[in-house]
């Protein structure tokens, strides 16, 4: 369970994250906008820094920004244990950036919208920690969750057990308890949810419902 930390009060960033940690939070989901791969702007490096200095579990920066390659090394110094970016971002050279991530010294992941296919990562699979897929399209919280990404995380799943790969398959994107059933019988292992749990009123029980407790 990844609580994304783009739906806390910013005001009391401290304590909003030190709510999610007690109530369960398994890591946080960093939502990096740059206002051009992605219409919206959230934040960079220097508040992924000031998270680390008050965050116990690990930091999942996703970047939604073009040009992901450039900024890999200054979100890692930030304290980003795993980083992903999108598919969607750069032409060619995917490869390298997993690399470049690895050898920042975090895991490395890719995101895919919801109109791209499985297909069109399946040469890097082996080579990344996190597929991380969108159920909605990127740039604002809040969204509809779109059912139809479903049979996606399924081949993500069936990949998955087919070929013993590592990746773990990461759903993002209007996940809340009445869907979150859904993407777990589907294949998704880490459930990224904002509005849902800092808007909830109750972190815990919020959590738990999302986990199917």
């Amino acid at each position: 369970m990844a609580p994304s930390v783009l739906s806390a009060d910013f005001s009391c960033l401290r304590d909003d994250i030190k709510a999610a940690e007690d109530a369960g939070a398994d890591c946080l989901h960093l939502d990096v906008m740059d206002g051009h791969f992605v219409p919206n702007i959230t934040f960079g490096p220097m508040v992924v820094e000031a998270i680390s200095k008050i965050a116990a579990v690990p930091l999942v920066t996703h970047l939604m920004i073009s040009d992901p390659g450039k900024f890999i090394e200054p979100f890692a110094r930030a304290g980003s244990a795993a980083i992903s970016f999108h598919w969607e971002a750069v032409e060619s050279g995917h490869r390298e950036i997993v690399e470049k991530i690895h050898s920042a010294g975090c895991d490395a992941g890719i995101a895919l919208n919801p109109d791209t296919p499985f297909s069109a990562v399946e040469g890097v699979l082996e080579e990344i920690d996190i597929l991380l897929i969108m159920t909605v399209f990127p740039g604002f919280g809040g969204q509809k969750f779109m059912t139809e990404v479903l049979s996606k995380i399924e081949e993500a799943a069936s990949y998955k057990r087919k070929n013993g790969s590592r990746y773990v398959i990461e759903v993002d994107g209007g996940v809340k308890p009445e869907n979150a059933g859904l993407v777990r019988s589907a294949g998704g292992m880490v459930l990224v949810a904002g509005t849902a749990v800092f808007k909830s009123g109750d972190y815990s029980k919020a959590i738990a419902a999302i986990r199917g407790e």
